[in-house]
């Protein structure tokens, strides 16, 4: 479904934030991207969505195809017509906005009513709590809630690939849980998933695949089982323990891990 081949990033043509980064997503999987702050995560995913130029970045070598057409160059509204959708780190509500007029933004392409309706019955059957405050302010709702909301106002655009940037970054444990049962919940509908995190427990009790970026480079990858047992994964990112982690403790971690 997508591919990235050999990419570079750079912004403002001297900082490199990807040196030369690799990856597959395919079809209704749920990929897994995990690094420390600086790794080059975030460039990733605004390079997917053709988000660089906002920020001065550019992709200077690499390819990103998706569904065998290039994104490399695309505006990034033309690549949400394309159906792959970013959910920002740190939420980006509209505070001023009401709940439900955050959802409705996030349907603002979409043209067929009944298909818009039909979606925002399901964002809030997956995320009752968007519903019962669906007049209130954003800015009023707690972080937790406020994730949900991000995410949701994604899922209106109806993406078949949902790129999720730290959606558990702030998030009490409970919380965490919670988001990563919807997201597991939106994997099991079909829709493919990029998760970045520097919860490596959450996103790989999520993922079926897994990379690990350091300085802008993919420095391992591979099944997300075989990354929970992997020592430089352990060591780095789920705490050092005497025996590897069983996959089926990964859930139970994701409540306690962040």
């Amino acid at each position: 479904m997508l591919t990235v081949r050999g990419l570079r990033v750079t912004y403002a043509r001297a900082i490199v934030g990807l040196r030369s980064a690799s990856l597959e997503v395919a079809p209704g999987a749920v990929v897994a991207v995990l690094g420390s702050n600086g790794a080059g995560k975030t460039t990733l995913l605004r390079a997917i969505s053709g988000t660089l130029p906002e920020v001065s970045g550019q992709v200077s070598a690499g390819s990103i195809t998706f569904e065998g057409q290039s994104l490399v160059g695309r505006a990034a509204h033309t690549i949400v017509d394309a159906r792959i959708v970013q959910a920002p780190e740190g939420r980006r509500v509209f505070e001023r906005l009401t709940v439900a007029e955050n959802l409705r933004i996030g349907a603002f392409r979409v043209r067929d009513k009944t298909s818009r309706r039909r979606t925002l019955h399901q964002v809030l059957e997956l995320f009752p709590v968007l519903g019962e405050r669906r007049d209130q302010r954003a800015g009023l709702l707690s972080g937790g809630q406020q994730q949900m909301l991000a995410i949701g106002r994604a899922l209106m655009a109806q993406p078949r690939l949902l790129l999720l940037d730290e959606p558990s970054l702030g998030l009490a444990p409970q919380m965490v849980s919670q988001v990563a049962a919807a997201i597991r919940r939106i994997s099991e509908g079909g829709t493919a998933i990029v998760v970045v995190e520097q919860n490596a427990a959450m996103a790989l009790s999520l993922a079926s695949y897994g990379y690990v970026l350091s300085t802008g480079e993919v420095s391992l990858s591979g099944p997300a089982d075989d990354l929970a047992r992997d020592e430089s994964v352990r060591d780095l990112y789920l705490g050092r323990t005497d025996s590897p982690v069983p996959a089926g403790d990964l859930p139970r971690l994701a409540r306690w891990s962040g």
